[in-house]
């Protein structure tokens, strides 16, 4: 039983990591990314739908996306729907697709979203810790030897150093990422 908690515990923190990997590639680094574009829902004839749906996304130039819609009626539509997601893009609909240009990065716009990444990664580890926490009482709840508890708590706490590493690791790029101009 005690493997199938631990076993759960490694999915929950594969599940985090992900959770994690897409937060950090929202924060963008002044360059055009497809990606900044995915939470974003458009009113398409009554039902949400996803933007990525319903236009095809290219890259023009390195700051400024190109969304050229498969329905030309849904331009208004899609350019509300970017202004609603608080991107902090301004949409430019030519009436046959829209433009997106995305600014380059200040100094003191780069230390802050330097902070934002700290900040996703601190959840991450929070997160991890909350898992470990729980996986911990239910191995306790399972009434387990005393040696057998300690030694299924120091495999959790191997796989909390393992995915805090790996996390470190992921803030370090992003924020090499992030400083370089």
């Amino acid at each position: 039983m005690e493997t199938e908690i631990i076993n759960n515990f490694e999915n929950d923190l594969k599940k985090t990591l992900e959770s994690l990997e897409g937060r950090l590639k929202k924060i963008n680094a002044g360059r055009a990314n497809p990606s900044i574009l995915d939470g974003v829902m458009v009113n398409y004839y009554g039902s949400l739908t996803p933007l990525k749906s319903l236009v095809t996304i290219s890259i023009p130039e390195a700051r400024q996306l190109l969304l050229k819609p498969f329905d030309k009626s849904s331009l208004a539509n899609i350019e509300k729907a970017i202004f609603e997601a608080q991107l902090g893009y301004t949409p430019n609909n030519d009436g046959e697709c829209i433009r997106i240009i995305i600014p380059a990065l200040t100094e003191d716009r780069r230390k802050e979203l330097v902070k934002q990444a700290k900040a996703t990664s601190e959840e991450g580890k929070v997160a991890i810790r909350n898992q470990r926490r729980d996986a911990i009482e239910m191995l306790k709840m399972e009434k387990l030897p005393e040696d057998a508890l300690k030694v299924s708590e120091e495999k959790i706490q191997e796989l909390v150093n393992k995915y805090n590493k790996i996390i470190d690791e992921l803030l370090d790029d992003k924020t090499k990422d992030l400083m370089s101009i």
